[in-house]
């Protein structure tokens, strides 16, 4: 196998043609989370007229297309992309904006589903490689874990994999710039919820009511000191409220009995996670006794770290090196602060996440905005280092 370049791809225009109208079709219609009935079914209806075998249905919607290499082999990778949208109202303008009130795909997975569905028909068009490759096709990365869920319901069992890949584009930055790292670089993205409880009373007679509004001040003052003075400087972690909910609008003379506090948490090793949780319930605590209040933790953990495999990850810069030249990508790249459910399978499977960027023109928008739309440039470029990995990976003899 030869190194494909996006230039060799955008050749084929009516080969890009067809997957920009794929990608702007499912950009369309968003669905949301274990709901992407629609975009499954355009995945599987193209990976069944390529020839392959297709699995259906773990997680809800998920969709699974195995090929294997003409030249035997028994190396076998995963190729992933996830395929939900979020619930935004679009306001783009764009002639393809989403038909779904309150839905929209600010995320890109139209464009990652779009990007390896164009892999897979260039590889089953010539399966020159030595090996196996499973085309995973996740619902469900937005929040609620379809990863997680594909495996709890036997994806790996099914489909055993040697190493297994994702991308994301890059919202911002240079089209086509591929930034990755060894070791943690994502975060684990945990939701916490701190709960404070008294009697409430009248705000004239504070002295006959317990109050927990003070508690719950301090310690919203209190907790920059768990990330300051209690995580070591060699490790990073974050520490965000983003919800205080207490008493009603209309009655500011009532000293409200409840005060509930909602963040997120995000850490990239085990052991600082285990101290956020720790520190958050100490800190509550310790503000809610003098004041004869109750507090209560919640601590979700949601995604944990997304922690790449040394030799996959220099699978990954070697392919994405020779799609998009040595100058445009980061092997060392810093940390990233968002939580990627692909973590899950990197728990299971060693494996490689790369960042692609989208684009960073004055008119580029953030992932999750009502005004983000993916660059429809990206898609050769990512193609291209699809079938790049699969050269690296199972491109030599059997």
């Amino acid at each position: 196998m030869h190194p494909t370049t996006p230039d060799a791809l955008r050749a084929d225009s009516a080969f890009l043609d067809r997957l920009t109208e794929i990608r702007r079709d499912i950009h369309r219609h968003p669905e949301t989370a274990f709901e992407e009935r629609r975009t499954s079914d355009i995945v599987a209806g193209i990976l069944e007229d390529l020839g392959m075998e297709i699995h259906r249905g773990l997680g809800k919607t998920g969709v699974v297309g195995t090929l294997k290499g003409k030249r035997g082999g028994d190396r076998v990778i995963g190729l992933r992309a996830d395929m939900d949208a979020l619930f935004i109202e679009e306001q783009t303008g764009l002639p393809y904006a989403s038909q779904i009130n309150g839905k929209m795909h600010a995320c890109g997975h139209d464009g990652h589903t779009t990007m390896l569905l164009g892999a897979a028909v260039k590889l089953a068009a010539d399966p020159d490689f030595a090996g196996t490759l499973h085309f995973i096709f996740q619902p469900a990365e937005e929040g609620l874990g379809g990863a997680r869920v594909m495996i709890e319901e036997g994806l790996f069992d099914l489909f055993p994999c040697d190493a297994v890949y994702g991308l994301h584009n890059g919202p911002k930055e240079p089209l086509g710039r591929v930034q990755t790292r060894s070791g943690p670089y994502m975060a684990a993205g945990d939701t916490w919820e701190v709960i404070f409880e008294g009697t409430g009373g009248h705000g004239a007679v504070p002295h006959t009511a317990t109050d927990p509004t003070i508690p719950a001040g301090q310690f919203v003052a209190s907790i920059a000191q768990i990330i300051s003075r209690l995580v070591s400087s060699n490790d990073a972690a974050v520490v965000s409220v983003g919800h205080m909910n207490a008493g009603d609008y209309n009655s500011p003379n009532i000293i409200p009995s409840k005060v509930v506090i909602r963040g997120t948490a995000r850490s990239y090793r085990p052991e600082v996670r285990d101290l956020l949780e720790r520190s958050l319930a100490r800190f509550a605590e310790s503000c809610a006794a003098p004041h004869d209040v109750t507090a209560r933790l919640i601590y979700t953990r949601r995604y944990p770290p997304l922690i790449n495999t040394a030799d996959q990850v220099a699978v990954a810069v070697a392919a994405a090196e020779a799609t998009v030249g040595d100058g445009m990508v980061d092997g060392n790249a810093p940390l990233a602060g968002g939580s990627e459910d692909f973590s899950f399978m990197l728990e299971r499977v060693p494996g490689a996440y790369v960042m692609i960027g989208n684009g960073d023109s004055g008119n580029a928008a953030f992932v999750h905005t009502p005004k983000y739309d993916f660059n429809d440039e990206l898609i050769p470029i990512g193609v291209a280092y699809w079938l790049n990995v699969v050269r690296e990976e199972l491109g030599g003899e059997a």
